[in-house]
C-alpha cells in the first residue's frame, strides 16, 4: 500500500463508494450488506442519512429496544449526584431475546425463495419492529434507542439463526423482507464465480498498481459475461478477433463489401427487475 493511503475499515469504504456511485447517477433499490458491515451502527445510519433503504445481517447479541421505547429525561434523585443523562421507558434486549420471545403465530412456516439443485430453498421467518440500541451514549457504554427498524430471523432446517436489521416502512409484509435479503446470494455468488472462474484471487504480484489493474480486468469480464447472461447472447455478433489487413486493391475486388460493425453492441439499458417472488408452503 503507498505511503499517504491510510487503512480504512472496509464498511467506511463501502459507505464512501455507495455516495461515489450516486454522484455519478446510479441508482439503489436497497442495500444489502452481511453482518460484517451491519453490525456498525455508523454503517446503517450513513445509508440512511443518504435516504437509501438497507437490509443488513447483524450479530445475534445486537442490542434493540421494543418498538414502543421512548426517551425519558434524567430521573430526578432525592439523595445522591443528579442524574445527567436521559433514560429509555423500556429496557433493552439482545436479537436472540427479542426473537425468542416472539409467540409461535408471529412465524412464517416455510418461506421458499428461489429453487436449489436439491429442490426449492426454504426456511421460517419472523419479524418485529424495534427501535435499535444505536442512540446516544451513556454511561456504561450503553446505548439509548435510537432509529426504528425491522428485525428480521431467518431459521433454518439446521436450527442456525440469522438475523437482520432493516429500515424499510412500517407496512412491508414478512415475504418482501425476506425475498429481499436473499437478494444478497445473488452477490455472494459473484464473488464466488469471479474467483473460481475469472481468477479474482489467483493474482501473484507485489505492486498496488497490478492488484488494482488485475481487479479491474476481473470485474470487466465479468460484466461482459452477465451482459450475455441478460440476453446479449442472442444477438449472434461478428467475431471480435483481429483480421488479417487486406491487401493493397483487395477491397475494390470485392463483389459486396459489408458494412463496418462494432466489435460489440452497445449494452443494453438497466432493467427493472421484478420483486422477488416468495412461496409459503400452505
Amino acid at each position: 500500500m503507498p505511503e499517504g493511503i491510510p487503512g480504512r475499515p472496509k464498511w467506511q469504504i463501502a459507505l464512501e463508494e455507495v455516495e461515489r456511485i450516486r454522484s455519478a447517477g446510479g441508482r439503489f433499490g436497497t442495500v444489502l450488506a452481511d453482518a460484517d458491515y451491519g453490525r456498525m451502527a455508523e454503517f446503517r445510519q450513513g445509508l440512511s442519512e443518504q435516504g437509501l433503504a438497507w437490509a443488513v445481517g447483524v450479530q445475534p447479541i445486537q442490542t434493540v429496544y421494543p418498538a414502543e421505547a421512548v426517551i425519558r429525561p434524567p430521573p430526578v434523585r432525592t439523595s445522591g449526584r443528579p442524574a445527567k443523562h436521559p433514560v429509555s421507558s423500556l429496557r433493552s434486549q439482545t436479537a436472540t431475546a427479542a426473537i425468542a420471545a416472539l409467540p409461535n403465530a408471529s412465524w412464517r412456516r416455510t418461506l421458499s425463495w428461489r429453487r436449489g439443485t436439491k429442490g426449492d430453498l426454504q426456511a421460517d421467518f419472523a419479524a418485529l419492529r424495534v427501535r435499535v440500541a444505536d442512540g446516544p451514549l451513556i454511561a456504561h457504554n450503553h446505548r439509548l434507542p435510537g432509529q426504528a427498524a425491522w428485525l428480521v430471523c431467518e431459521r433454518r432446517s439446521s436450527g442456525e439463526h440469522k438475523y437482520t436489521l432493516s429500515n424499510l416502512p412500517e407496512d412491508t409484509s414478512l415475504a418482501s423482507l425476506a425475498g429481499l435479503i436473499k437478494e444478497r446470494w445473488v452477490c455472494e455468488q459473484m464473488h464466488q464465480q469471479m474467483k473460481e472462474e475469472l481468477g479474482l484471487d489467483h493474482v501473484e504480484g507485489r505492486s498496488w498498481q497490478g492488484l488494482h489493474h488485475h481487479a479491474l480486468m476481473t470485474m470487466i469480464a465479468f460484466a461482459f459475461l452477465q451482459h450475455l447472461r441478460l440476453g446479449g447472447k442472442n444477438h449472434h455478433q461478428p467475431r471480435t478477433a483481429a483480421q488479417p489487413l487486406p491487401a493493397a486493391g483487395a477491397l475494390a475486388t470485392r463483389r459486396h463489401p459489408g458494412p463496418v460493425r462494432a466489435a460489440l453492441p452497445a449494452l443494453p439499458q438497466a432493467r427493472a427487475l421484478p420483486p422477488p417472488a416468495m412461496k409459503m408452503a400452505e
